[in-house]
């Protein structure tokens, strides 16, 4: 039988200890009232016109004093602290996200997930966590979605009930709406990072070692064509961005995203970005349409952020055609998985293609793939780089250049591992040759 004292419980009483939850909850349903009454009567005092040209700083003060005004007037039992707090609120949700814009502002952020009024997930450091965030209700949800989607001049209801956005920062947006998202509006955010990682940064985050660095800024320096596979929040972007470092300021690069998030610090740089329909159902721009675009824009090379349908046979086409040092991305698990992916790609745009005609396109265009994956300890790093070495009967053959081996676990739960090297002579050997670095590759390999 369980003892109440006052060495095991701060209340000796069952009875007392139910009693006092409930007056809690009651509190706490009592301060929500308090809380909406007195949105509701400081909304009604507020020119919306004037509000939305107000600088944020500046229309947060005058909330403040309004809530402070009225909170007084009518005597509501509020702290500072919680007054505070509503008129942020509020200067969020007319000037910004609503909820979303702390978490916008913080820098550690790199994803945020609205699940529901009470359900707001972010990823910090490569693993999900849980947060205080809260939105009044589905609504107030759907409200701060509908806003992110006018900024582009697109509609999200339940006739259109998915869109992807950009915000102004760069950062992608997908919302899906009822009844397709069956409990509440669901908001997923990528944010646009602003720290612009390169090689070194990445060696001293975990992500490779110094000699696979050195191989994948070798394979940029000499033009290969470098297919970068991963699945979502690997970290594809962010290795495509670190390799586009080493490509030559001379160069002219045209890029083609569906929406824009590659930081390419070279000067001669095009950038083009899809665009969805319109209101009336129009005026679609495919990746497709522009990158046959691009291939008329007298590129030197071409960056596709993600291949992702019937343009992989357009990639493939470029790549074959003179437009050396290409550089994509594709959602896949291992480095065979991305061939079959983009076979399958190109079948959905060529039906009267065969299958051995696609693999020589594919072995033709292709140099090197690149494998990132993020793994339970949060850490992104480089699995695999396999080269394309060539067509046996009718299977691709691949040769292992790098492929990362587990080890061990230490004891903050961080993955320890080593790199094994490959000893075959690449089969573009020769193009190391004429850009002079093929020792500096031998060199790379042995340090791997």
């Amino acid at each position: 039988m369980k003892r109440f004292g006052r060495r095991d419980q701060l209340v000796s009483d069952p009875a007392v200890a139910a009693d006092q939850f409930a007056q809690g909850a009651l509190t706490a349903v009592q301060t929500a009232m308090r809380v909406s009454e007195l949105r509701a009567r400081a909304l009604k005092r507020i020119d919306p016109a004037v509000a939305v040209d107000m600088p944020a700083a500046e229309l947060q003060r005058q909330l403040e004093h309004i809530i402070h005004e009225i909170a007084n007037d009518a005597r509501y039992e509020l702290s500072a602290r919680e007054q505070n707090r509503l008129a942020e609120e509020l200067a969020n949700d007319m000037t910004g996200y609503g909820p979303l814009e702390s978490l916008l502002r913080d820098a550690t952020v790199t994803d945020i997930m609205v699940n529901g009024p009470a359900s707001v997930y972010v990823e910090r450091a490569g693993k999900l966590e849980r947060t205080a965030i809260r939105f009044r209700d589905a609504d107030h949800i759907a409200a701060v979605a509908q806003k992110i989607a006018a900024r582009v001049g697109r509609r999200i209801d339940e006739s259109s009930p998915m869109v992807d956005a950009r915000l102004a920062d760069g950062s992608r947006v997908n919302v899906i709406f009822p009844p397709l998202a069956i409990d509440s509006p669901c908001i997923s955010i990528r944010k646009f990072s602003r720290q612009r990682l390169d090689f070194p940064a990445m060696v001293e985050n975990g992500t490779m070692s110094a000699g696979l660095a050195r191989l994948l800024g070798i394979a940029a320096r000499c033009r290969l064509n470098v297919l970068i596979s991963g699945g979502t929040g690997s970290g594809k972007t962010t290795l495509l961005n670190a390799m586009s470092q080493m490509i030559d300021n001379n160069e002219r690069i045209i890029s083609v995203e569906d929406a824009a998030e590659l930081q390419l610090r070279q000067p001669h740089v095009i950038r083009l970005e899809t665009r969805p329909n319109n209101l009336e159902g129009q005026g679609a721009v495919s990746q497709r349409e522009l990158l046959r675009n691009a291939l008329r824009m007298r590129p030197d090379r071409i960056i596709l952020g993600e291949v992702r349908g019937e343009e992989a046979f357009d990639m493939l086409q470029a790549m074959n055609t003179g437009h050396d040092g290409s550089i994509s991305t594709v959602h896949a698990n291992t480095t065979r998985d991305a061939l079959t992916r983009i076979e399958n790609m190109v079948q959905m745009g060529q039906f009267n293609l065969p299958s051995r005609a696609i693999r020589s396109q594919i072995v033709g265009a292709l140099d090197l793939i690149v494998q990132i994956e993020r793994m339970r300890d949060g850490v992104r790093r480089v699995t695999q780089v396999s080269e394309i070495c060539g067509l046996e009967g009718d299977v691709i053959t691949m040769n292992d250049l790098a492929a990362f081996e587990f080890d061990q676990e230490d004891p903050q739960g961080r993955i320890i591992g080593h790199y094994v090297s490959g000893s075959a002579r690449p089969s573009f050997l020769r193009r190391l040759e004429y850009f002079g670095l093929d020792r500096a590759w031998t060199t790379a390999m042995q340090t791997a």
